[in-house]
């Protein structure tokens, strides 16, 4: 019990030591112990909230609904995170557009493949803002062995992809399209692959598994982008403060009738449109006042071409 309670209170006293030296050390200084201690802060809610969830998850399926296990987490997780460290993310949903369907209905699809941008490892927490019920995570294959939040994950119904075995990826995504048609449960895909650590609206390149698995199994897409947050978060600068990042959930797009030749021109299509958003809602709040430009409709060629070249 006593190793316990030092495991568990050591945590603690670290970030409250490097949160009170914040605020009496010279300026660089301050900023890494803020940073250091809201490090620490998330990792330790993370461990927190996947031990919550291995429980959650058992007694879900037990009853049933073993599909809610990861929208429970997440929004603990949300929830602790707003209350010790100020950080969240506020997801609303686009104008309609000419395609049909609505943005704020979005997250309501079910099934889908959501697909986000990833910028760095605080997309866990915009993932527990914005988290549908009835959906999952991919992750890749090493993480099923982690303590605590693996042993979640793959009580979840996680994805776990082996990036390095083809084979293996493509069963992986075989058993997830199934169980979409089967169960209905969601899939949340990160396509960049990696995390960009931008300090501008920036996508990397898209890898082609969640749409080919979005036609595989005959579901939309649902883009969910994020704005840039380096003013909120930069890692390679070591900077963090309070602040709440805004989210937009894209109309669903239909691959309804769409092959796997179909694959390149959907993946093209979606990128284009995250990538228009993505400028939309970082072009200020990038730079820290928090005010999104205007949606497509009032952005005009001029502007949107301008916008480009600085992402």
């Amino acid at each position: 019990m006593h190793w316990l309670l030092y495991l568990l209170a050591t945590p603690a006293a670290v970030i409250m030591i490097l949160r009170l030296a914040s605020l009496v050390l010279p300026a660089r200084p301050a900023q890494l112990a803020s940073f250091y201690a809201f490090s620490i802060t998330g990792f330790a809610l993370l461990i927190a909230c996947a031990f919550y969830g291995m429980v959650a998850s058992v007694v879900l399926r037990l009853v049933g609904y073993g599909g809610l296990s990861q929208w429970t987490v997440g929004r603990a997780f949300k929830w602790s995170m707003w209350l010790t460290t100020g950080v969240s993310f506020r997801v609303s949903g686009s104008m309609k557009t000419s395609s049909g369907g609505n943005g704020e209905d979005a997250l309501k699809e079910r099934p889908a493949v959501f697909v986000g941008n990833h910028q760095t490892e605080l997309d866990v927490l915009m993932l527990g803002c914005m988290f549908p019920q009835y959906c999952s995570v991919t992750a890749k294959s090493s993480l099923k062995w982690a303590p605590f939040l693996g042993w979640f994950m793959a009580l979840s119904k996680t994805v776990f992809i082996d990036r390095a075995n083809r084979t293996t990826s493509r069963a992986a995504f075989d058993t997830a399209a199934s169980t979409m048609t089967t169960s209905r449960q969601s899939v949340f895909i990160f396509p960049e692959g990696t995390r960009s650590y931008a300090s501008s609206p920036t996508l990397l390149p898209f890898k082609k598994g969640a749409f080919h698995l979005a036609v595989q199994a005959q579901v939309p897409i649902v883009p969910v982008v994020c704005a840039n947050y380096s003013h909120v978060l930069d890692v390679k600068r070591k900077l963090v403060r309070p602040g709440v990042i805004d989210v937009t959930a894209l109309p669903p797009i239909s691959t309804t009738g769409l092959k796997p030749e179909d694959v390149d021109a959907l993946l093209a299509r979606t990128r284009d449109a995250m990538m228009e958003e993505l400028i939309r809602l970082s072009h200020v709040s990038g730079q820290g006042n928090g005010e999104p430009l205007p949606r497509t409709s009032g952005v005009d060629d001029e502007q949107r071409g301008e916008l480009r070249k600085r992402a």
